[in-house]
This record gives structure tokens, sequence and C-alpha cells, in this order.
């Protein structure tokens, strides 16, 4: 519903850095219910969405952790006609404090695993191991759950599955948070279902990990790691670079927002023919843009978020109307801010500025990371997020372009 109070707010025009930005109000996205919050299942709190095609249908699939239920959850994509309708699930395990969960096939035995990270009174990462047969990964009892005993008394954040050091296992970094914070990564041994044989290594000390990529920055054709650490004066988005097979050393680089407290960061091109840029949503009101140079620094530039948001929290760039601009799309925490704010919006990429655009409705206060994708089938791309605040669950917002 538009309101009068937010169509005037909706058509001011407002300039930042040189920027000029330009706020539009239109019709919302209409948002489908993926799952909704249960609390005898242990679903409250749904915190992130990662995607996989689990099952080899052609359609991405979703895992979700709900922090202040437990459940660890996968969603199997029905395909475009019945995207709209609830999707299959199965619980696969239940963590206390889980805080991120996301595929991975660590016994290699070709079907996924899921992996999750807890804090709290858990303080571990943990691996819900898939059944034996294929016709069980949809019941939830075939399931059984283990931990990593190297992980124990850290307060996991984020995990992000990666073939570290080119055994041809796929090993798991990690990232935590306040005591003991560290980025570093779990080798997979011989045995991968020996969770006691699982080594944890650290990267670098870190304050509160957020968000972790593995991209080829460099163009050197090996993936390395970016992530971003919230708190403390050396708080910022940093690059790890792969040293490759004959290297030991990943040196460690700032990519920018030194001293923000940035949040879910995305890899993309907004310019053509430019190098990649490192997108970072802030609670400070910006969304941080680095872009690396041929000299290998850094330039760091900023906007402000949609209708003058300050608490963001996700990000993705996507040419979100087809118009062969790449666009930003943003989540944001608005239970910080005023009541009427509207938490999911994205800026369209014109030659002469951004214009603001809303996605979601009043409805929702703390939404979380975002992934742009095809859900419905017409050719433009839907969002696919979670909220924890109003209980709305697992869910996509339907992208009216087409």
């Amino acid at each position: 519903m538009k309101t009068i109070r937010f169509i005037c707010f909706a058509l001011t025009l407002v300039a930042h850095t040189h920027t000029h930005v330009e706020m539009v109000f239109a019709e919302t996205w209409k948002r489908h219910t993926i799952d909704s919050s249960d609390r005898e299942a242990g679903k409250r709190g749904a915190d992130g969405v990662r995607l996989l095609d689990v099952n080899g249908d052609g359609h991405v699939d979703i895992t979700t952790g709900w922090e202040e239920g437990g459940a660890v959850v996968i969603y199997l994509n029905p395909g475009p006609t019945l995207a709209t309708d609830r999707w299959p699930s199965v619980t696969v395990g239940s963590v206390k404090g889980v805080e991120d969960a996301v595929f991975a096939d660590l016994d290699q035995d070709g079907r996924m695993d899921v992996v999750s990270c807890a804090e709290g009174k858990i303080n571990n990462v943990f691996v819900h191991w898939a059944p034996k047969f294929r016709t069980k990964y949809g019941t939830a009892k075939s399931w059984t759950t283990d931990k990593f005993p190297a992980s124990a008394n850290r307060r996991w954040m984020f995990a992000m599955p990666m073939d570290v050091n080119h055994d041809g296992r796929p090993d798991l970094v990690v990232g935590s948070k306040n005591k003991n914070a560290i980025i570093g990564w779990l080798e997979n041994p011989e045995n991968p279902r020996d969770t006691t044989a699982w080594k944890l290594h650290t990267f670098a000390p870190t304050h509160w990990i957020m968000s972790i990529q593995s991209v080829d920055l460099n163009g050197d054709d090996q993936q390395d790691i970016l992530y971003s650490d919230r708190y403390s004066d050396q708080s910022g988005i940093y690059w790890l670079k792969n040293p490759g097979k004959s290297g030991t050393s990943w040196t460690r680089q700032l990519v920018g927002g030194l001293g923000k407290q940035v949040m879910f960061l995305s890899v993309g091109k907004l310019v053509e023919n430019q190098d990649p840029t490192v997108v970072c949503a802030t609670l400070d009101g910006k969304l941080i843009q680095c872009v690396l140079n041929k000299d290998g620094d850094w330039t760091e530039t900023d906007l402000p978020l949609p209708f003058g948001l300050k608490a963001g929290k996700g990000v993705a760039i996507a040419d979100v109307n087809l118009d062969g601009r790449p666009d930003l799309v943003t989540t944001a925490e608005a239970q910080r801010e005023a009541d009427d704010m509207v938490a999911v919006a994205w800026k369209e990429n014109l030659p002469d500025g951004w214009i603001d655009h809303a996605i979601s409705d009043q409805q929702g206060r703390k939404f979380d990371r975002l992934e742009m994708l095809d859900l419905d089938g017409d050719g433009d791309l839907d969002l696919i997020t979670c909220e924890e605040v109003h209980d709305l669950g697992v869910f996509w917002y339907e992208n009216p372009t087409r």
C-alpha cells in the first residue's frame, strides 16, 4: 500500500558526493513465501540463504539456518511453474544459535551435505551428512549430524567450501567473531567422515566476520578469498591472495572500508570493460565500492544506501530492469531506524546518476544476505532473502520487469 507520507518522501531529490541520486517509489515487488516461521519446528529467525542445485534438476536450491529456533533446512526448488508455492523442504539437523548454513559435498560421495556454523553456547562448526541413498535425501531422519572438535570454543559466523591446499578435497574456510576470532580453514583429511581428524589452520586474526567469498581477483586463475570483518579500528574488506600449489603463505591486503562496520559483500562489474568491483553494505549508511587498479592498489568510493537508510546488510550487483547496466540491490536492518522505512530496495544505474526504488513494503525489519536469480523463468532476476524480526521466514520477491 502506498502511503501519502512515503510518496512525499520518495519524490525527494538528494545530492551526495557529487553523485545525483533520485528517489522513486513505485509498485513494490510481490513477495512469495518459501517457508514460514514455525516455533514448534524450530523455525524462528531465518538467518541467510545459500544456493546450489543439489539434486541435478537444473533448479537452484536453498539452505538456511534458523538462528533462534535452531532448525537447519534445505528447500528444494520446484521449478518456475511452482516457484510461487511453498517449496518442499527437509530439516537436516538442529543447532542452537546457528548463524550460517551452506552446501558442501565434504565426503565426495555425490550427495550434497550441509555445513552449519553456530555461536552462543554451542560455538562449533557442524556437518549434516546427506543420506547414503539419494531417494532418502528428503527424509529428515536419514540425515546425521557431527561437529568438528577442532572448531570448539569459537563463535562461528560463516563457512565457505574451497580446496585450500589443492589436494582435490573440499576444505572449509571459516570465520568467527569476538574472543579469539579468526578467519581460517578446516583441512579435509583422507577420511572426511572422521571429523576428529579435521585440522583448523589460521589465516589471520579478526574481530567479527560477516562475509566470505572465493573469487579470482587478480586474474591468475587461482581462487582468492575475500572477506568482510565488521568490528574494531581494523575492520574492513580484506583480500587473501592464493599462492597456488607452489606457495604456502596467503598474503593479506586491505581492499577498503577501513574502520567501518562492513556487512555482506558482492563482486561484479558496474562499468563495462572495468575490472571487477567489490561492493559492500555498511551500518554507516554507505555502500562501499572498491576497484582494483593496475598498480595493485584499490580505489574506494561510496554511495548512500537507498532512501537514506543507515543500517545496510546485504548487497548484490545485478541488471534489475534489463537495460544493460548493472544496478545495486540492497537489504537493511530497518529495526534500527524509523518505522516507515523500506528495507529492501534497488539503486538504478543511469548515465547521470542513481535512482532509488523500493522492492519491499514496510513489513519486515531485519533482512539478511540476498541472492538474485530468475525463479519464475520470465527472464528477469528475482530476489531471494529472509527476515528475522517480523518472522517473514524465507521468501522471494518477484521482479515486475517482465
